[in-house]
């Protein structure tokens, strides 16, 4: 298991290198695309691809739906980052592969995080292929990113979280859903360590706590772009029914086999809710996270 705490000189010295690679101007929007999210590539125009196993610190993905390949895009003249595939904490290779995406938007002053995933649903009315915003979130991981010696790279030391997704990007969420025919939920999500599913037991704790959907990922680099001053919005597509809320077994596959069957809706979200992204912020400066040092 990699360490418990962030070594912010790695993630420095791989953002300087990945700055020098994508060059200027310096992207408005990051997109980080979890499972079955990988199709929303498509509505892009794709200038540069970087493999993830060129990237010192990333390295190559290690989940099946995971493409890892980090895209400098451009969406209608405005450019943008995608990384297509995440690194999970369960891989055991520490925090640095993780939340190095989350970094770099710090490096390059870029100020919105989209953020995607695959979960499964706890809700009664989930049923898989349907799509949820996230207003809120459950840390049941049992570790933390910002454990450890402060580094004001990640705000200060005690980050308030009261409003983790930005209440103006969610609304958007739900204006993007509507012109993109998509029938869009909202909830909370509550991440899990993983890589084992949860047992019933643990996802009717999970729904008595508060919890809509759940999945491995996520949280991490919410919080830290959140912490940082990164304006942050997240989606899940529920993938399958959690555990003890139907008969079936759960498998990786089966969450593949219905993103992939939600891949046009979700790719339909995702570029109506760029469209309408107010990339000419008048408060853009104000918001920009701070560079590190």
């Amino acid at each position: 298991m990699g360490s418990l705490v962030v070594n912010t000189r790695l993630l420095r010295d791989a953002a300087v290198r990945l700055e020098r690679a994508i060059g200027a101007p310096a992207p408005q929007c990051a997109l980080i695309l979890g499972s079955g999210w990988g199709e929303s590539v498509r509505s892009l125009t794709v200038q540069r691809t970087i493999r993830y196993a060129d990237i010192p610190v990333l390295g190559a993905a290690a989940v099946e739906g995971h493409a890892g390949m980090l895209h400098v895009a451009d969406c209608d003249g405005r450019r943008m980052l995608v990384f297509q595939g995440r690194r999970h904490w369960y891989e055991g290779c520490g925090w640095e592969p993780v939340v190095l995406p989350v970094y770099l938007c710090v490096h390059l002053h870029t100020p919105v995080l989209l953020l995607t995933n695959a979960a499964g649903g706890i809700r009664p009315d989930f049923n898989p292929g349907d799509l949820m915003a996230i207003d809120d979130h459950l840390n049941a991981m049992g570790v933390n990113p910002l454990v450890g010696p402060h580094d004001p790279v990640w705000g200060p030391r005690f980050p308030d979280q009261t409003e983790v997704y930005d209440r103006a990007l969610r609304a958007l969420l739900d204006q993007a859903a509507a012109a993109a025919g998509c029938r869009l939920s909202h909830g909370v999500y509550a991440a899990t360590a993983g890589p084992a599913y949860e047992t019933p037991a643990e996802v009717a704790a999970l729904r008595r706590l508060g919890a809509d959907a759940v999945g491995m990922s996520t949280v991490p680099e919410a919080l830290l772009a959140h912490a940082a001053g990164i304006r942050v919005a997240g989606l899940s597509c529920i993938a399958n029914v959690a555990a003890g809320l139907a008969d079936a077994a759960l498998s990786h596959e089966d969450v593949l086999r219905a993103a992939r069957e939600a891949a046009p809706q979700m790719s339909a979200l995702v570029a109506a809710f760029l469209q309408r992204l107010p990339w000419s912020d008048p408060n853009h400066e104000q918001r920009r996270p701070q560079s590190p040092a």
